[in-house]
């Protein structure tokens, strides 16, 4: 459901994808070709959701600002995975945040970096560039190589064509 929240309306171009059953309401922008899978949350009632180019945002995550302090703020060619929580963050582009990962508020994930599944990355962290952090509490384990790059990329672009396929569903049924 798209929906406006204190007379703010998300901005979707026509080229995402946002499923029915995702959630997306209030100050949120999305850039183009991006997209929203099944049961995410993009709640920017309490502060604004910015997510960049090129993006998804699978099942079940949820992005979500802090009051009056962080908005989240989601570059370009940047993947979220299922089950994510992505609060009062920065995420730079080319990143990806796998499945059940929380970043925590003031957090901000340098460009080209991978966020292992299940990791928490607590509030105030500095994830620099091209680097993969794991755990709970997340920690650097090594830095990332062209490989890791071409990596998150290409999961990227596999969201940019289901955004495709679903879309050209959507088309078909109208």
């Amino acid at each position: 459901m798209i929906r406006s929240y204190q007379g703010q309306s998300p901005r979707i171009p026509d080229s995402c994808y946002v499923d029915l059953s995702a959630q997306v309401l209030g100050d949120v922008t999305l850039g183009e070709r991006s997209s929203v899978w099944m049961n995410a949350v993009l709640r920017g009632d309490v502060n604004s959701i910015r997510v960049g180019a090129n993006s998804n945002v699978q099942d079940c995550s949820v992005l979500h600002g802090q009051r009056n302090l962080y908005p989240v703020i989601v570059g370009d060619w940047v993947t979220i995975g299922h089950n994510a929580t992505v609060h009062g963050c920065v995420v730079e582009d080319a990143v990806l945040i796998s499945m059940g990962v929380t970043i925590l508020n003031n957090s901000r994930i340098g460009e080209g970096s991978i966020i292992a599944a299940g990791a928490v990355v607590p509030e105030n962290t500095i994830v620099p560039p091209r680097t993969l952090w794991a755990g709970v509490p997340a920690k650097m384990r090594r830095e990332l190589g062209e490989a890791d790059r071409k990596l998150i990329l290409e999961y990227a672009q596999n969201y940019l064509d289901y955004v495709e396929i679903y879309l050209a569903e959507l088309r078909q049924h109208r």
